[in-house]
């Protein structure tokens, strides 16, 4: 690592095919660098759903975003060639660009895909994306899901 560096490598999990590809190209990086690397998971309450959201006990909804964390990482870090690379694992209750942009603080690079579970399909670069690539605290990697 270079000076200052401080090896750590965070990587956005959301489960969609664009944030295994990232974490994919963060677990490579790793292996060239002998860096940490960070899975967050954020999550939320949708503004949509306002207070019929509520219904559903905080536990629970952590518990089914820790469930789609649990598939999503074991899926890629699961695979033969990244089983000796250890990944931290952390799950967030907050929204997804905000907790990225946070983590960024102690990393020296931040990896995300260019869409994941957003709304408009088409967009080059998901909103999330574009929010960490002008306020992150470190370089952002955003890795371009295969169409």
């Amino acid at each position: 690592m270079a000076n200052g560096a401080k090896g750590k490598i965070v990587v956005g999990v959301d489960g969609s095919p664009a944030s295994a590809r990232a974490l994919r190209w963060a677990l490579r990086q790793a292996e060239l660098t002998g860096a940490e690397v960070e899975a967050v998971h954020a999550w939320q309450i949708p503004a949509m759903y306002g207070t019929a959201a509520m219904t559903l006990p905080g536990d629970q909804l952590a518990e089914t975003a820790e469930n789609a964390m649990t598939e999503a990482m074991d899926a890629v870090a699961g695979e033969a060639r990244f089983k000796d690379i250890p990944v931290n694992r952390r799950l967030v209750e907050a929204h997804p660009a905000k907790a990225l942009i946070e983590e960024s603080k102690d990393a020296d690079l931040l990896v995300v895909g260019n869409r994941g579970h957003g709304g408009f399909v088409g967009a080059l670069i998901g909103s999330v994306s574009q929010q960490v690539v002008h306020h992150a605290s470190c370089p952002v990697v955003v890795v371009r899901a295969e169409n």
